[in-house]
């Protein structure tokens, strides 16, 4: 008799109903003729892991079907072992998988209840030899199997006893439940009509994105817009004013109009919807009429409204790290240890941080006391970046205050050469020497002229930064009440006291300069009187003047036509920023290079000295020489000097006295 005859035992009882059935009847037990011969936990784990795992995607394949097959056949054990996955184990949680598994496979060392103790020796030959079958021919290729004649009335039964689920109900499923062959028509059903619904969604989306920018989308007319009639805008005047969700929704309606002006006119003119939007302008964001109508000629209907959307929005809070005390890494962390939440600007700029949120006053840290940074607009990192002085040069700043731009030149040229801080306004020359001091620029001289008395006070720079005086028009954000105290006459001014500066800046730069000789003019105003025909000035003015790259690497090109008015074709060189397109004050930025009058010039000058060309009969042509008659000139010379005399504010003589005397 052999080893395992000899020890061979009976098999263990049939198993009672686990509890995570959950009620429902078990089609699958183990069967077994008695209680004896217990089974220790580990090998009883690898029976399992050797059998009955093996064979689960055939038994999850067909399904209950198999448990009724299998109570017919009872040839193998390994039919037996089928049927512990076959039922049972679909609607067990995962979490509770571990504990299901040892109250279905009595897995408790040292069980004596169930009589498992022994070894492995205590299993029954059969199963052994079921084992070693499988160990030896490996892990047959197991397919889906579907039911066949004989089964085909059990099938029925259970279709009665367990229907077969609709669409909705297999696409609501866990995607994790087993796919068998009763249900996996229907999930694919389901999955079909799932991405046919997704499909729809995406399309239809798609129509309303396209809607609202096809020229095709017309308006109902139920719902198509109508101007308010002259009765009911002087109601609105009279009145306490139309709603702001009404004027909101007309605005709204007046853009589309205008972007689609061909399809939703409607028998209107254009002026009359722009004259509508002006006016709502005006009552939504406080502008006067002069100014709103001016912003709004410089850009595209949609993005005018996004500009003064902008204008209404703080920009945020930045500082410039002052390189002459400290490093902007270590300034950072130095920030952020006081809870300081910031981020580098951009890449355009190696000093700038942006400041999100603080605890403390950002203008009155230990920091800021030290001199370390200065808080300055992004916007103003932008002219002193065009101007890129080099150290050891003689530059100019001929509006300086409050210092910002002034300290940034001083730190760029790392305290050497120097460094003229001019402003007009002696009250400002305060702050600017004390942010002078407090950062530690030892290459700045301040001084207080008239920015149009230069070059007689002072010449021979090597680079001049002005940052005119302007209206302001960029940094409404800022100071609002730039919306109702600008008129025409206000822009006249302005613009002629630009042009004025400017060439008093040209001529104040060294022309034979071996470094420089560049004039960088900038304003914070977005106007075209202020910017791009300031600058067509000083090209007709100024012929040994020409525009130069920025080297800004963003921005917008400025206009070379405005209004009918065209400008030079190099005024596309200087750069415009926006508020609602750049997330900074509104900006312009122009650059020039002054070189040394041509050759061609200075022979035009001595041209107009020759008078009296005559040509001879051999070609040859002679010239006479413009001469001067004392007693003739006289009159006209003293007249001259009196002019000279009357601009400087000296009091003359009558003419009559003059010409006696």
């Amino acid at each position: 008799m052999g080893r395992r005859a000899k020890n061979k035992q009976e098999a263990p009882a049939p198993l009672h109903a686990t509890p995570f059935q959950n009620g429902k009847k078990s089609n699958g037990k183990r069967k077994a003729d008695d209680e004896e011969g217990p089974r220790p936990q580990k090998k009883v784990k690898e029976f399992v892991e050797g059998s009955s795992v093996k064979t689960k995607s055939k038994t999850e394949g067909k399904g209950d079907k198999s448990v009724k097959k299998s109570k017919k056949s009872k040839t193998t054990k390994i039919s037996e072992e089928e049927e512990w996955g076959a039922d049972g184990w679909e609607d067990v949680p995962e979490d509770n998988l571990a504990t299901a598994a040892q109250e279905l496979f009595n897995d408790s060392d040292g069980d004596e209840a169930h009589g498992f103790t022994g070894d492995l020796q205590d299993l029954e030959d059969d199963e052994f030899d079921a084992d070693d079958d499988l160990l030896r021919d490996g892990v047959p290729k197991q397919e889906l199997t579907f039911s066949d004649d004989e089964s085909e009335g059990e099938e029925n039964e259970e279709e009665k006893n367990f229907p077969e689920e609709t669409d909705s109900e297999a696409g609501d499923e866990d995607d994790d439940e087993p796919v068998t062959g009763k249900n996996i028509e229907a999930r694919s059903r389901a999955l079909d009509k799932k991405a046919a619904r997704e499909a729809e969604l995406d399309l239809e989306d798609m129509e309303a994105a396209q809607a609202e920018e096809s020229d095709d989308d017309d308006m109902e007319e139920d719902e198509r817009f109508v101007l308010p009639t002259a009765e009911e805008r002087e109601k609105e005047k009279t009145g306490a004013g139309p709603d702001v969700r009404d004027l909101q929704s007309r605005m709204q309606a007046c853009v589309r109009v205008l972007g689609k002006f061909k399809k939703l006119g409607a028998g209107r003119s254009r002026s009359e919807y722009i004259e509508q939007l002006l006016a709502d302008i005006c009552s939504y964001y406080g502008y006067n009429e002069f100014l709103a109508e001016k912003l709004f000629s410089l850009f595209p209907t949609k993005e005018a409204i996004e500009f003064f959307e902008a204008n209404e929005v703080s920009r945020p809070v930045t500082i410039r790290t002052n390189t002459l005390r400290t490093r902007r890494r270590d300034l950072a962390q130095a920030l952020i240890n006081r809870g300081v939440n910031l981020e580098p600007i951009g890449k355009w700029t190696s000093v700038g941080l942006q400041v999100f949120e603080t605890p403390v006053p950002i203008g009155a840290t230990p920091e800021y006391m030290a001199g370390h940074y200065m808080l300055q607009a992004a916007s103003s990192f932008l002219p002193v970046l065009a101007l890129d002085p080099q150290p050891k040069e003689r530059v100019l700043d001929m509006a300086s205050a409050p210092g910002g731009k002034t300290t940034y030149i001083s730190a760029l040229m790392q305290n050497t050469g120097l460094v003229f801080a001019n402003d007009s306004n002696k009250a400002r020359t305060k702050s600017l020497t004390a942010n002078v001091h407090r950062l530690g620029c030892k290459n700045v001289v301040v001084c207080s002229y008239d920015g149009r008395e230069f070059p007689k006070v002072m010449g021979g720079f090597d680079r001049v930064l002005l940052d005119a005086p302007c209206s302001g028009t960029g940094v409404i954000s800022k100071d609002s009440s730039v919306k109702v105290n600008k008129s025409d006459r206000d822009f006249t001014l302005l613009a002629h006291l630009q042009k004025q500066l400017i060439l008093c800046a040209i001529d104040s730069v060294d022309p034979s300069s071996s470094t420089g000789g560049y004039v960088v003019y900038s304003t914070c105003s977005v106007t075209v009187d202020e910017n791009e025909a300031v600058v067509d000035y000083a090209l007709r003015k100024r012929p040994n003047v020409k525009l130069v790259d920025t080297g800004l690497a963003f921005g917008r090109p400025g206009y070379k036509s405005y209004r009918g008015k065209k400008f030079d074709d190099k005024v596309t060189l200087t750069r415009r920023f926006y508020p609602h397109v750049h997330n900074m004050d509104g900006f312009f930025v122009a650059k020039f290079k002054v070189s040394k009058r041509a050759k061609k010039q200075a022979e035009e000058t001595e041209r107009d000295e020759k008078v009296g060309e005559r040509v001879t009969a051999n070609g040859e042509e002679e010239v006479e020489k413009a001469t001067f008659e004392d007693e003739e000139d006289k009159a006209i010379i003293q007249n001259a000097l009196r002019k000279q005399l009357k601009a400087k504010g000296i009091r003359v003589k009558p003419k009559a006295v003059a010409i006696a005397g």
